[in-house]
This record gives structure tokens, sequence and C-alpha cells, in this order.
């Protein structure tokens, strides 16, 4: 029987009452009613309930949903979603800083047109870095997604790659211990050290392969209605998970954006923004209040609040990260002004960073993370991007520190090697920067299902990457 995964009403409720105890609305009537019903719980860490619901329950969940949503939240007032209103609730928000070349005996800097203080020789191999940073990062993460934590370390042990500092492998594992943790079933045969052949098809990938589609169709003024049309346009429906196939559900029955992120979308707080703002970011170097603004506009076709901080948060610190000009510290510290100081997210992050600076042993760092922030679902943007926060802060921007140390630290482990890679690549500068051992295996070469972009090299993206910071 075909169980659709992320939009059956009978699975989406048991996350939205999740939601509801984490946003302050008052739902227990809600929950006695389904659970007195036979309602199940949401499923732990898959997208579909393993028994089909009956149609009175599935009817059932279905009003329950709506009645969830219109329910008064104590989050709300420090939590928007609106531009806006998040604007006014960040006291620091950016200003584009200047470019200091221009400074210099009153000349004109080489910069590209719109890229303060980042001319095309050096944004460029910049570029390509964090493109392969970001499928390194993915491709590590992707054997152990799913796993629990204790299972990321046992196997990484097993195998004498603990602290874990490259590729996983299967090789002389014990049975035993492969049938207590088994690899991913969609990923251990392209991701494992010894099937590694070039960067397989990721979600992770495929997203900042659209934002770039994005800005080539649309510019940088695009709108979320041109979000919504390019995946309808690109994005096979197959290919998307949790918030954005909920979205693309609400597309196709009629629902337009913003509303597509809040209508019966339980997973609207998640990770799934993250994980598309490196585009906005990448192509406003130096403009963290820019690239904010669109990850903004991009986020809020499927997500709210802090779904969509963590992708703000995420395309400032790039966009810091990508002038070449500060450290890491300073690159989060840049990220977290787009970020509502009072907002669950913040609060996380800026734990998570003082964590990071005060510990010296990572694996107490996350076993702090995961006893704070162990209620939330392992895809939630709340512990995901606080472990990324931790991650680039304890390796001090290193690549290697940075995406082991994400993927070492469990939840979503490809969407957060990607991340941490993506920035640290950018802080390394070029390609040759990276060690050889998380960049010889891609053999400059994505797959992927979208548009024309199968096979494509990553030193191709770069280039059309760096096209797209040059144009309004």
């Amino acid at each position: 029987m075909l169980r659709l995964t992320w939009v059956q009403p009978e699975d989406l409720l048991g996350h939205e009452l999740h939601q509801a105890a984490q946003d302050g609305r008052e739902a227990d009537v809600i929950a006695a009613r389904w659970h007195a019903a036979g309602g199940p719980r949401a499923p732990l860490r898959a997208g579909a309930s393993a028994t089909p619901a009956s149609p009175y329950l599935r009817a059932l969940a279905t009003d329950l949903l709506d009645e969830l949503a219109d329910l008064p939240s104590e989050s709300a007032d420090h939590e928007p979603t609106e531009l806006a209103s998040v604007m006014a609730r960040c006291p620091d928000w950016p200003t584009r800083q200047p470019d200091p070349a221009a400074d210099r005996d009153g000349g004109t800097p080489t910069a590209a047109p719109g890229v303060p203080g980042v001319s095309p020789a050096v944004a460029v191999p910049r570029l390509e870095a964090a493109w392969l940073g970001r499928a390194a990062g993915c491709l590590l993460g992707k054997p152990v997604e799913k796993l629990p934590l204790r299972g990321i370390r046992a196997l990484a042990k097993a195998t004498g790659n603990w602290p874990l500092h490259t590729w996983f492998t299967a090789r002389g594992l014990p049975t035993e211990l492969t049938d207590a943790y088994p690899w991913n079933r969609r990923s251990a045969s392209t991701s494992l050290a010894e099937n590694i052949d070039g960067m397989p098809e990721d979600d992770d990938l495929n997203y900042p392969l659209l934002n770039l589609l994005l800005l080539q169709r649309h510019g940088k003024r695009f709108t979320t209605a041109d979000v919504a049309r390019l995946w309808l346009d690109e994005l096979p429906a197959g290919r998307t998970f949790t918030a954005e196939r909920v979205a693309y559900r609400n597309l196709l029955a009629g629902v337009e954006p913003p509303r597509t992120a809040h209508h019966r979308n339980p997973f609207r707080e998640w990770i799934g923004a993250l994980i598309r703002a490196d585009v906005h970011g990448w192509t406003n170097p130096g403009d963290p209040a820019a690239a904010a603004a669109q990850a903004h506009r991009d986020a809020t076709l499927t997500h709210t609040a802090n779904g969509v901080y963590a992708a703000m948060f995420t395309a400032a610190t790039i966009a810091e990260a990508a002038t070449g000009r500060s450290d890491i510290h300073a690159c989060l510290r840049t990220g977290l002004t787009v970020v509502p100081p009072a907002s669950r997210l913040a609060k996380a992050v800026h734990h998570a960073v003082r964590l990071a600076h005060s510990t010296v042993d990572f694996e107490k760092v996350v076993d702090v993370l995961h006893t704070t922030y162990g209620d939330y679902h392992w895809v939630h943007a709340l512990p995901n991007t606080a472990l990324i926060a931790a991650a680039l802060t304890h390796a001090d921007g290193d690549f290697t520190g940075s995406v082991c140390r994400a993927v070492s630290g469990g939840w979503d482990t490809d969407s957060n090697g990607a991340t941490a890679g993506s920035v640290a690549g950018l802080l390394a500068g070029a390609p040759a920067a990276l060690p050889e051992r998380w960049t010889t295996p891609l053999k400059n070469r994505l797959a992927t299902s979208l548009a024309d972009f199968n096979g494509i090299g990553f030193d191709t993206l770069a280039q059309l990457t760096h096209r797209e910071t040059r144009h309004p």
C-alpha cells in the first residue's frame, strides 16, 4: 500500500500538537479528543505511520488540525513572521558596509558591481569552495541521517573514525553493529567512502540549484509567488519533504502564499527553509540585510517564525563570510543581527555559541545540546541551527573540523554538514584550501533531477552564482 509521507492528516496531527506545545497554545483538550479516539502519536523518525488510519480518524485529524490553527499562541508577539515586524524587533539590524577599497587614494575599487570588497578574481574560487563545501558536508552526513546519536558514535568508533575526521565506511564493521544501526537505506550506496563516485542527488543541493534558477529568471527582486511558480515548473513533488511537501500540496489545492506555510503545516518551524538559504548569502556578499530579506521571501512559502529566522540567520552569516574579511565568530554575530533576540532561535544559538566557547570536548557540547533541545524533532530548525553554530564556533571555522563536528552531533546530519561546509568553504577561500580527501571523490560532478543541471561541475556552478552577484 502506498503510504505518502509528510501529508497524511493522521500523521500531521501529532506533529501539530507538538508544535502547539512549543509555541504556547493550550491544546490539551484537542489532544485528549485525538487520543481518546485512538489517534496515534506522530511518527518518531519517519514521515508516515506504519498503519493506515480509518476514514473516521483521518477526517477527525483534519478537523482537529483546523481547530489547532485557531488557538492563540503565547509566542506570536515576540516571534513574528512578517519582515517589517522582524526588523522592528532586531535592534542591530545590519546596514550595508562600505567597500574599504573605495577609500584608498580616492580610487575606484575593482569589485564587481554590487559586491563590496570582492573582486571577480577572488569571488569565483571562493564560491566554488562554498559549493564544494556544501556538497562534501552533505555527503558526509548522508549515510547516518535518521540514526540516533549513540549509533553515529558507535559506527564511527568501530572503524577508528572518532573523533570524526573522514568519510564513514562499512568496511570492518561487526554485523551486530550494522544490524543495530543500519545506514540510511537511500544513501549508503552512494555516500560511504567505498561507494562515493561524484556527488549524488540530495535536496540539500537541489534547493541551491533552484534558487540559482530563481535568480536567473527573476533577479534579486523575486517574490514568494515567483518561488512557488518555479517549484511547480521545475521541482518534482517527490523530491520535497516535510514543510516543502505540505506547501507544495497546498499550492496544488489552490492555497496561495504565504498561507501555504501555515495551512495544515506542522513542519513550518523545521529546517527546510534553512537549507535553501545559501544562494541568498552567496549572492549578497557584504550585505547581510539584503541576504536576509531574500531568504525571508523564499522561506515564507513554506515556513513561519523560527523556521524563517533560521534561513535569515544562515543567509546573513554567509553574506558576511563571502566577503573574506571576517572570521567565523564575526560572521555568526552578523547572522544573529537579523533574528529577533527574544525568539527561541536566537536564544538557542547564543546558548550553543557560549557552550562551544567554554567547553573543550565537543562531545560534551553535543550532549548538553541534546539534553537541552531533545524535546524538538530531529528535523526542527532550533536544535539543528544551534548545532551548526556550535560546530562552526568550536572548530574556529576550520573546514574539516566544522563539517565533522556538525555531522557528529546528530539530528539532521546531511543538512547540518552541508550548511557548515558552505560557511567553512567560504572562509577557506578557494578549492585548493580544502583537503583533497573531501573534494577529490566529488569528481566535480553533481547529480540532480532539476532542469539541465544534472552532471554539472562545481566550477561551473561557481561561475553561474558569481554572475548573479553582479545583477540587481
